[in-house]
């Protein structure tokens, strides 16, 4: 026996309304590219190193 076989008829409809990929519109905003993700996280920032006691930028 499922789960879905226990639910009421308007609960499987909250479930199907709220279910991800059940939207047909599409969005209007851009998506999130992986340079956009990069920077979100913090890997794009500049990296330092210590050369001869300076801090530097690394190349």
């Amino acid at each position: 026996m499922k789960i879905r076989d226990s639910l009421s008829v308007e609960t499987t409809k909250q479930f199907k309304r709220i279910a991800p990929g059940s939207n047909s519109k599409k969005s209007d905003a851009d998506p999130i590219t992986t340079r956009d993700w990069e920077e979100l996280m913090g890997t794009r920032r500049e990296t330092y190193q210590r050369q001869g006691g300076r801090i530097r930028r690394k190349r």
